[in-house]
């Protein structure tokens, strides 16, 4: 069940506001996947690859404890405030944390910091997912939620570009510091071009619980918890792979990174489309589960044998396994309506950010004891999983 199409507002001003929510968006992801580039550092100082992934993963333990409790008062407040409010926590809390790391912090008082950045920077995915369908019609909300999604690859790329190259020239809490910086920068253009939704049309909305209708939304959050782990293992350990395993340099290996998840980012704005023009946002999750699962295999089976082509696998792994995002995001936000997208989103991204949390340090403990090939090859069970269980778009 779609929520009405919105009334037609000016394009540009939409466009403003769907950029600057990107921007928000983006602030949360440089914070959950960012450590991870500061892993090889960390790794050089003397801090083990296990004990490094678990400062990596410790944004979205704050992520997990807060995004259900956003969720809900992004149902009762609105976009604009929400946003607001978290972006500012968000700047204060990761502009801590680079301090402390200047002042020579224990890891434990990082992770603390990093927690605390995670919990107050929760907001911004589900409340930049109610803009786009807020804000858009239902004939362009695949392609603009593409847009929106395209904010974790791009996040990525600008923390892969930026992080590792700051980190071994200047030391860690120079690449602590990026945070700060992107989350400012998204506050300010949130402050100047977020603005809540028009009102949903009451009659053609319902305050009643979607959960209780059918299994549809249970069911794509236990699909995208699958397809997360993938994604998790090449957005954290890619970098350490290409730096460490394959000796890279910094800078090669970021702007790899970085034009990787520039192509993703693009590639997340064609499968909204795709998904626009099918008019289903399901059929294309089961086309990309089954890509993801045959790429990871090919990487796997590629690096076991040294080859040079593994590189190459990786990059259209790392492209592939990011495009479902944004087509889950907009069957829920349709299917939950104005009343619930909140909460909807909320949910799906709680479930995502457990187990992303829980998958960074088993695939650091994998490839500690068996190497990246095994580790890859463990990944590419859930979107087999997956697969299975993608529900038929609802009516």
């Amino acid at each position: 069940m779609r929520p009405p199409s919105p009334e037609p507002v000016p394009q540009p001003r939409r466009w403003a506001i769907l950029a600057s929510s990107l921007l928000a968006a983006m602030a949360t992801t440089c914070l959950a996947s960012g450590v991870a580039f500061l892993i090889p550092r960390l790794h050089s100082d003397g801090m083990s690859l296990q004990a490094a992934a678990i400062l990596a993963s410790a944004p979205m333990v704050g992520m997990v404890a807060t995004t259900v409790l956003w969720g809900w008062a992004l149902d009762r407040v609105g976009e604009r405030r929400i946003l607001l409010l978290s972006l500012a926590l968000t700047v204060a809390a990761t502009a801590a944390t680079a301090v402390a790391a200047v002042a020579g912090a224990a890891a434990w008082a990082l992770w603390l910091g990093l927690v605390l950045g995670g919990a107050v920077a929760a907001s911004t995915n589900g409340a930049s997912g109610r803009i786009v369908v807020g804000w858009f019609p239902v004939e362009q909300r695949g392609t603009a939620m593409g847009i929106r999604q395209m904010a974790q690859p791009l996040g990525v790329g600008v923390t892969a570009l930026t992080v590792p190259v700051l980190a071994h020239r200047f030391g860690a809490p120079a690449g602590f510091a990026v945070f700060a910086v992107v989350a400012a920068v998204a506050l300010a253009a949130t402050w100047r071009w977020i603005a809540d939704p028009p009102p949903a049309d009451t009659a053609a909305t319902t305050s009643a619980n979607p959960y209780r209708r059918s299994t549809f939304l249970a069911r794509v959050h236990v699909v995208s918890v699958l397809l997360v782990v993938p994604q998790m293992a090449l957005w954290t350990f890619v970098p350490a792979w290409l730096m460490i395993a394959r000796q890279w340099p910094p800078l090669q290996a970021g702007a790899v990174v970085t034009a990787t998840q520039v192509v993703a980012a693009l590639g997340r704005i064609a499968a909204g489309r795709w998904s626009d023009t099918w008019g289903s946002r399901m059929r294309p999750i089961r086309v990309i589960a089954a890509a993801a699962a045959l790429l990871m295999i090919a990487l796997a089976a590629t690096d076991a044998i040294g080859s040079p082509a593994a590189v190459l696998v990786m990059i259209a792994a790392s492209i592939v396994v990011v495009a479902d995002n944004g087509l889950a995001f907009t069957a829920i936000a349709e299917y939950a309506g104005p009343a619930w997208s909140g909460r909807g989103l909320a949910v799906q991204n709680t479930g995502q950010y457990v187990v992303s949390a829980a998958v960074v340090p088993l695939v650091a403990g994998a490839i500690e004891d068996w190497g990246y090939a095994w580790a890859y090859a463990l990944c590419a069970l859930p979107p087999i999983v997956a697969l299975a269980l993608v529900p038929r778009d609802p009516c």
